[in-house]
């Protein structure tokens, strides 16, 4: 009988892909390990891997489904290039769209605009709450992502203490939630979910097994729903020390994490292409 397809769904910033200022390279400079960029911007690169993980990404989108899941727009996702790597799906805007061969799929769009007009209070009530003007002190700019969500760009040396979990407690009367990555904060509606998206591309897919990694509140629930979980050791996740029963840390952080990540997940896929196959009945 043959095997079931497996998943592995990848979150890519600060996951797979590094921005210069999260690389967190350390000693001496001769030892750093060699970059691929992976993504421009604007003439510029902004975003890299290392080119050990090229490899590792050929290999394991060749055993597996890889599956890029971000936080990121469709336009911010195609910025993005995987080396050697072309995902026939992919989960972009926090779930808010299922990528199929490049495509939004807009059925998927459809049902979930329903959920959130049925469930959530209306964007723009949530994104005056980061415009009003307490915000405004320490907020440098706010923006909305697909007329899906907002999310600001802060000061966070300004920024108090509080001011998340105030902002979270107000969303979640509204039916929202609240991320911190970086220098943005997130507000999303609770029903746009990358877990949701993810047991989306299982079903479509008949995977049976799904691995999941990735490092911010954003991707908690994604790794919930996963048979195998992965974080860097830094990140959002890190810093509250989230931990499940079928979680990995990696030992490293920075762009070194990412590189482990892959190690350990193909090692994982590995495995389970070794494991006898089902029988049927």
């Amino acid at each position: 009988m043959s095997r079931a397809p497996v998943v592995v769904a990848c979150d890519l910033d600060r996951t797979l892909i590094y921005s210069a200022a999260a690389l967190r390279l350390q000693g001496d400079d001769r030892d750093a390990p060699d970059l691929l960029v992976a993504e421009v911007y604007g003439g510029v690169p902004i975003s890299f891997t290392t080119r050990a993980s090229e490899g590792l990404l050929v290999s394991l989108a060749a055993a597996a489904h890889l599956v890029p899941v971000t936080t990121r727009t469709v336009a911010q996702y195609q910025r993005v290039r995987l080396p050697g790597v072309r995902p026939t799906h992919a989960v972009t805007t926090n779930g808010g769209a299922l990528l199929v061969d490049g495509v939004p799929d807009l059925d998927w769009r459809r049902r979930l605009d329903a959920r959130v007009a049925e469930e959530c209070a209306p964007l723009a009530q949530v994104e005056a709450l980061l415009t009003d003007a307490h915000w405004s002190t320490w907020t440098l700019s706010v923006k909305v992502a697909e007329d899906l969500f907002v999310y600001a760009v802060v000061d966070r040396a300004e920024m108090p203490e509080t001011a998340v979990a105030d902002l979270a407690a107000r969303c979640d009367e509204l039916g929202w939630t609240v991320s911190v990555q970086g220098r943005k904060v997130y507000c999303v509606p609770s029903p746009v979910t990358k877990a949701a998206a993810l047991e989306e591309v299982r079903a479509r897919t008949g995977a049976d097994l799904v691995l999941a990694a990735g490092d911010s509140l954003l991707d908690q629930a994604m790794l919930e729903v996963a048979d195998h979980a992965f974080r860097p050791a830094h990140g959002e996740l890190h810093d509250l020390g989230w931990t499940a029963s079928h979680l990995t840390v990696t030992d490293a952080d920075g762009v070194l994490a990412g590189e482990e990540l892959l190690r350990r997940m193909s090692a994982v896929v590995a495995d389970a292409a070794r494991a006898p196959a089902p029988v049927s009945a």
